[in-house]
Parts: C-alpha cells; sequence; structure tokens
C-alpha cells in the first residue's frame, strides 16, 4: 500500500487524484492532506479519508476546520506554510503529490523533495520558476519526479525505454482552448464566462485562463526543458483541437511516438500514482473510428501573444520566468475579478518584464525574491 500526502486536496487535480484513491481501495493510503478556502469539501474529504494530518490557510480556517470536525479520530490540524511543509515531510508518506496552483507550491515540494520523497508534480510553476534548483535537488536526494500534467506524462510515456541522446524534438500539443478561431480584435470584449468554457477539459479557474491565453502551454514549455533535460530549441508547440493526441517524441530516425487518450486527468495522474503499473481508471476508451477528423497546425502568436512571452522567458533564463510567472497569476487574478480585459493579460506581463533584468537565482530564496519584486511592479501598474 502506497501512503500519499496531496498538497492542495480540493483544486482539480486533487479531487481526481482522490477520486482514483477511492476507486482502488487497499492499494493507497492517505496520510496528509492541506487544502485552500474551499472547507466544506475538506470536511468531506477528511472523513472519507481519515488523513492523520490536515493543514489549510490560516489561523481562523484551522478553527474553523476544528470546530467541523467530531473531536473523535480529528487530525492533526495545520495552518500556512509551516503546515504545508509539514504535510510534505510527514514521515509516514512515501509520494507527495504537488498539486497547490502558482508559486505557493514552490516551499513544499522542494521540502517534500529533500525529505526524500517521490513526487507526481501537478505544480507546473516549480519548474518554471526555480527548474534548474529543483532538478538539482532532485538528483541530489535521489527522488524520482513523476509528471502529471497530460503533456508531459504523454511526452514521459514516449520517452520509456529511449535514449535523450535520440530525441529530435518535443511536441506539445494544444487545444487552443476557447479562442482558436476568434477574431483577434474581439478577444478585449471576451467575458470571465466565455474564457472560463474550454472546449474539452474541465479544469479549476486559474489554469483554464492560463489555457485561454496559451499561457500555460508556455509554462509546459519551460517545465519540459527541465524535466526532460531538452534545450528550448527541440521543444515545439503545436495546435490540436481534438485533445487526443497529448503530445509526441520525433527521434532521429523520423519516427514519431504519440500518446493518445481521452481527455481526462485521471489518466495521467493514474500513470504517476502507480509507476511502472497502470491501474484502471474509469476513463472512457478511445475509440479510434471516431477519431478520423484529427488536425494539427502552428500556433498563432499574434492570437496567443503568452506563448511568445514564455519562449522569451525561457531564453533570458534565470529571474525572467519567474517573474513571467509571478505576473501571470497577478494579472490572471485581476481578470477573473473583472478587473481587466483579457488582452489585457499578456500586455500587463510584458509590461514587468520589459521592466526586469534577470537576476542569477541560487536559492528557493532568491526565487521567491523575483517573484514578490513581479508581483509588486505588476500591482503598480494596475493602480495606475
Amino acid at each position: 500500500m502506497k501512503s500519499l500526502a496531496i498538497l492542495g486536496s480540493t483544486g482539480s487535480i486533487g479531487t481526481r487524484t482522490l477520486e482514483i484513491v477511492a476507486s482502488h481501495p487497499g492499494r493507497f493510503r492517505i496520510v496528509a492532506l492541506t487544502a485552500g478556502r474551499n472547507l466544506e469539501l475538506f470536511v468531506s474529504q477528511i472523513k472519507q479519508f481519515s488523513p492523520r494530518l490536515a493543514v489549510v490557510l490560516d489561523a481562523v480556517s484551522a478553527a474553523k476546520l476544528a470546530g467541523l470536525l467530531p473531536l473523535q479520530n480529528r487530525p492533526e490540524i495545520m495552518y500556512g506554510v509551516e503546515g504545508l511543509v509539514a504535510a510534505a515531510t510527514i514521515s509516514e508518506a512515501e509520494m507527495v503529490v504537488a498539486a497547490i496552483v502558482g508559486a505557493a507550491g514552490l516551499v513544499p515540494t522542494a521540502a517534500a523533495i529533500m525529505a526524500g520523497k517521490d513526487i507526481a508534480l501537478a505544480n507546473k510553476e516549480t519548474l518554471v520558476t526555480a527548474g534548474h534548483i529543483f532538478m538539482d535537488l532532485v538528483r541530489k536526494h535521489r527522488v524520482r519526479l513523476y509528471p502529471v500534467d497530460s503533456e508531459h506524462s504523454a511526452i514521459f510515456q514516449s520517452r520509456e525505454g529511449h535514449r535523450n541522446s535520440d530525441i529530435l524534438k518535443i511536441i506539445l500539443t494544444a487545444s487552443g482552448g476557447p479562442f482558436l478561431n476568434t477574431p483577434v480584435a474581439s478577444l478585449q470584449s471576451v467575458t470571465v464566462a466565455d474564457a472560463l468554457n474550454h472546449p474539452n477539459w474541465s479544469m479549476g479557474r486559474k489554469i483554464s485562463i492560463d489555457s485561454a491565453t496559451m499561457m500555460n502551454k508556455g509554462l509546459e514549455v519551460i517545465e519540459a526543458r527541465w524535466l526532460f533535460a531538452i534545450p528550448p530549441e527541440k521543444i515545439e508547440v503545436t495546435i490540436h483541437p481534438q485533445s487526443i493526441i497529448h503530445s509526441m517524441v520525433e527521434y532521429l530516425d523520423g519516427c514519431v511516438i504519440a500518446q493518445l487518450g481521452t481527455p481526462d486527468m485521471k489518466a495521467p495522474i493514474a500513470y504517476a500514482l502507480s509507476y511502472p503499473e497502470r491501474i484502471a481508471t474509469g476513463v472512457k476508451p478511445l475509440d479510434l473510428t471516431e477519431c478520423s477528423g484529427l488536425t494539427f497546425s502552428k500556433p498563432d502568436i499574434g492570437r496567443f501573444p503568452s506563448l511568445r512571452l514564455a519562449y522569451r522567458a525561457l531564453g533570458d533564463g534565470e529571474s525572467m520566468p519567474a517573474v513571467m510567472n509571478a505576473a501571470n497569476e497577478i494579472a490572471v487574478e485581476m481578470f477573473l475579478a473583472g478587473r481587466i480585459g483579457f488582452s489585457e493579460i499578456p500586455a500587463l506581463i510584458e509590461r514587468v518584464m520589459d521592466e526586469h533584468q534577470p537576476l542569477k537565482l541560487g536559492s528557493i530564496a532568491d526565487v521567491l525574491e523575483a517573484d514578490l519584486w513581479s508581483r509588486t511592479k505588476i500591482r503598480e501598474f494596475l493602480k495606475t
């Protein structure tokens, strides 16, 4: 039985992970859960899976959670960064599912690696903002890092049994989101509901907006660079609206290996949890006779400037990806709050990047400093 700690259990990845755990009794055990503000869902998860440790955002939430749980069999309750680190390093856990959205996942994920835990990584910002630092930690502490993103899981599977030196390029597929065919001039007036309406995937609010701007794909490019030790010039993005081929690897001999499947995050989550085995997920089987209309095209950078910004950040290196990521988090937050228009998201990010001189990153503290600088700068721009 594999013991798991889930960082971000009430989010879209966390809830699906628990669905897989529930469908395989006797195979997995939950020892720690952490959540954001959805205490109602968190209480039901605690009652169902009986973790030893439960972590929330702050002291107020911790007190409220304690009041919602019966005294008998109540888990230890902690909060804040200290609580997240405790969950990430809890002694019983063999694997930590890093599913916290955004830069908030950096510190607990690093702590988990240093504690010798294998990582099922759904928090792409970890490698985006501090790729070389985290991969150095992975090597130093001899842990395994399993990708949960559908695209990176596809690459991981397509590389199995092959040498990195034989790879010609990695091809990340992108659906193009809800605005693939929307006139560029109309993007400024799209609503939050429009942007959240992804045609293929059911995801959280932040990642849905990132998909609509294609910043999500840009973040995946940076993540792939570190996860697979592939230079940026060997990472290509292809628009594939049907989301059936989740990504591909092209080899020197001209062969392309792809991973296909019905769009459902349970499949890559289950593969990360059970590797090298495969377990049943309940995902609808792929019927190839219904997939005759698969199409591919190059991304329109004019329509999706966020993808260009991600490649620029990767090229600039050092602190620039962390700055870009933080600016994106705030810009998306402001769009969801109705304070800026959709097209202003990449415009604000670029303005922050233009103001930044990349700084060398030697530690997680350096990454957090660059992150704070970016958040401060974009808020200054928003005031004006």
